[in-house]
């Protein structure tokens, strides 16, 4: 094993490391495989209570009327989530997209947005319009606030209180950190969230932001009393299958609502095609909880090896997982670089390139990303990305398999080494 190692570019020294850190995460890894086989378990009920067959796979064209494949689809995604209904299109281009759709669906002109996490993804600032930008929802007049956390990253559940007001129309809850280095919440605390933010207004819209989290837990924020749950295809529940899309799962009026926002008002959910890509999203749909459990191994092992070297990681080496990301603080720009230079260097795909810092749309930093993925931007395939600012945090997540997953750790640190900036 070494010696295949070896011929990839890792050492003796590196590899024999990550055996040490490896030997001590047998139960951590038992207990994710014992969340796969649950969730693995409960997709699979969806697909056989909505009968799927082989005609579910047949591409749709033009408009997409009568599609059945497609509509089959979102009724498995509303039975996997528990909700009355889904919105899974090809046509919802991003993450970002996803949420976009739904928030500009329900807010309406003199509307309040809340966040009572603090502030939102750096994609958001501009749909929102914390940061100018054209046909955000500043300019259609819905105005945002927003509770920050404790320091502790706790819920500040006086200022959510006083934050709340007649105006506000939707809350949006963001599960997974972003580029920031507070916890994930696991899907207990937004339950606890959700339900102070409707004792204290019980009409009030509540929307996660599930990217990163689907099938890390075995419940969902739409087992507790979300009303809209909120992720892109090209992360976990795609299953590193689907090569585009995003769903939206939730209330049926909610839905409805984002579904007229994605197409047009009168058309809603009725058109569409889905230009042959429903094999890839009931397939990857199904492999979904394996490669997230793998991707969950990956992180695991990347805190370990990295926080027994000296780095704050967030989570901890031995805390609970709520979402697929390893946020490791390197605290200089060249560790960064050298982190994603072993990212990339595991790839199966443009393995030889080197990751630079860029300006990526949608940030305020340069962004330094590494991805040799099979589908662009793919964050359940192996990547790392983080913006090039204090503290100087890198955000790791996915791998296919697990072992994809340890080879582009272990690739890492031999870069880290090679470059004078670590010492095993």
């Amino acid at each position: 094993m070494e010696t295949i190692y070896e011929a990839l570019g890792v050492s003796r020294a590196v590899y024999e490391y990550g055996e040490t850190v490896l030997a001590s995460l047998k139960d951590r890894f038992a207990a994710i495989d014992q969340n796969a086989e649950y969730n693995q378990c409960k997709v699979l009920s969806a697909m056989q209570k909505n009968r799927v067959n082989a005609t579910h796979f047949a591409a749709t064209t033009g408009y997409g009327y009568d599609d059945e494949g497609r509509q089959n689809l979102e009724r498995v995604y509303a039975d996997v989530f528990h909700t009355e209904a889904a919105l899974v299109r090809p046509q919802i281009t991003c993450g970002t997209h996803a949420l976009t759709v739904a928030l500009s669906a329900n807010l309406l002109p003199g509307d309040e947005l809340l966040s009572p996490v603090g502030a939102p993804y750096d994609t958001l600032e501009e749909v929102i319009g914390i940061r100018e930008s054209k046909c955000s929802l500043k300019e259609y007049g819905v105005t945002y606030a927003q509770a920050d956390l404790k320091a502790d990253g706790t819920f500040d559940y006086d200022a959510i209180r006083a934050k709340i007001n007649d105006r506000t129309k939707l809350i949006t809850i963001q599960r997974s950190k972003g580029y920031a280095t507070r916890p994930s919440f696991s899907v207990a605390q937004i339950g606890e969230l959700i339900a102070f933010c409707k004792g204290v207004k019980p009409d009030v819209k509540i929307m996660v932001d599930n990217c990163y989290g689907e099938f890390v837990e075995r419940l969902e924020p739409s087992d507790l009393g979300a009303d809209m749950v909120v992720g892109s295809l090209i992360k976990n529940p795609g299953g590193g299958l689907a090569p585009v899309g995003g769903y939206i799962c939730g209330t049926s009026e909610c839905v409805e609502r984002c579904a007229y926002r994605l197409s047009a008002p009168g058309l809603g959910q009725e058109v569409g095609a889905n230009l042959g890509l429903m094999p890839a999203f009931y397939q990857g749909l199904f492999l979904s909880p394996t490669v997230v459990s793998g991707a969950l191994k990956g992180a695991v092992f990347a805190a370990n090896v990295y926080e027994k070297l000296g780095f704050a990681c967030v989570p901890n080496a031995s805390e609970d997982r709520h979402d697929i990301i390893q946020a490791v603080t390197l605290g200089s720009k060249e560790g960064m670089e050298a982190f994603c230079k072993g990212i990339q260097a595991a790839a199966p795909v443009d393995s030889y390139v080197t990751p630079e810092p860029w300006a990526m749309p949608g940030y305020d930093s340069d962004v330094i990303m590494a991805a040799g993925a099979f589908v662009q931007g793919s964050s359940i395939e192996l990547s790392a990305d983080g913006p090039i600012r204090p503290p100087y945090a890198i955000y790791f997540q996915g791998g296919l398999t697990w072992y994809h997953a340890k080879l582009g750790i272990l690739m890492s640190l031999q870069k880290m080494v090679d470059a004078g900036l670590i010492q095993l």
